[in-house]
């Protein structure tokens, strides 16, 4: 069963009594962290950027008033979904045009119904020599 809640938590968290210093905070184990990584979807990674990089996000999560390291999340999360959206329109129009070829090779193989139907069966077939 979990525990009550103390009776102005909201508050206390919002003011920064609790949250804002190490005697209001705990480690986690390691099992709890788990499933809080795995409810949010996240996993943890190891990456080496340059420098540069990480000043500039910096700078830009600084004016922007978050951390740069959610911001370098949320441009690779923009990345991914462009990227895989512009990646499947491609295909998308590969097939498309795939199909309309094999349709068009398709139309050039076949005798057109009119041509056999007005072709009169009762004359030889005429090789031309």
């Amino acid at each position: 069963m979990a525990k009550p809640k103390k009776p102005g938590t909201d508050n206390a968290w919002e003011s920064g009594e609790l949250g804002e210093n190490m005697e209001s905070a705990k480690v986690v184990s390691s099992e709890t962290e788990r499933a809080i990584q795995d409810a949010l979807g996240m996993q943890l990674i190891s990456i080496r950027l340059p420098k540069s990089v990480i000043e500039d996000f910096k700078v830009i999560a600084q004016i922007e008033g978050i951390g740069y390291q959610p911001l370098m999340r949320e441009a690779l999360i923009r990345y991914a979904e462009c990227e895989s959206k512009r990646i499947m329109r491609e295909y998308a129009s590969k097939v498309a045009s795939d199909k309309a070829q094999i349709a068009a090779d398709e139309g050039k193989a076949k005798p057109s119904r009119k041509h056999a139907a007005t072709r009169n069966l009762d004359e030889p077939d005429r090789k031309v020599a």
